[in-house]
Formats: structure tokens, C-alpha cells, sequence
């Protein structure tokens, strides 16, 4: 039985041919399958990625906002400082 298959798939080409182009189908959709599964999988780490930087760019916005309220805060209590010392320094002058 095996003897009359192997007679038969070799006296008819086209039966070999359809065979290897069925075969290699098959590999070239398993092969574009498993492509596809990657880019998706990539584009998804991707768009992770960019949420993480967003994140990241809101925090970095929102700590220097809070930077520069400290800043002028500092500035405002040496402006003050500055005015107290100078009365102090007039006051000290007409004293003497």
C-alpha cells in the first residue's frame, strides 16, 4: 500500500507541487501570524511607554510649578528681610 502512494505521489507532479505550496503556505501564514502577534505586542509596550512619559512630564510640570512657588516665597521674605534690616540700620543712624 505504501509502495503504490509513494508510485502515485511521484507520477503526479502537480500533486507534489500543490503540496509544497500547500506546506509552504501554511509556514508563510504561521510565520505572518506570529509577526503580527509581536508588532502588536510592541505597539502596546510602546504606548505604555509613552503613558510612563506622560506621567512623568505632569509630575516634572506640576514639582516645578512648586519650585518656583518656593522661589518667590524666598525672594519675598529676603525682600522683606532687606527692608527690615535697612529700618533698622536708619533707626540705628539717627540714634547715634
Amino acid at each position: 500500500m505504501n509502495e503504490q502512494l509513494t508510485t502515485t505521489a511521484a507520477a503526479d507532479p502537480a500533486g507534489v507541487w500543490a503540496a509544497a505550496l500547500g506546506t509552504g503556505g501554511i509556514f508563510v501564514l504561521l510565520i505572518v501570524i506570529v509577526w503580527q502577534i509581536a508588532v502588536t505586542w510592541r505597539s502596546r509596550m510602546l504606548a505604555a511607554r509613552e503613558q510612563q512619559y506622560k506621567a512623568l512630564a505632569e509630575k516634572y510640570a506640576q514639582l516645578l510649578e512648586d519650585n518656583v512657588e518656593l522661589h518667590r516665597r524666598s525672594l519675598d521674605e529676603l525682600t522683606q528681610a532687606r527692608q527690615s534690616i535697612a529700618s533698622m540700620e536708619k533707626m540705628m543712624r539717627e540714634i547715634e
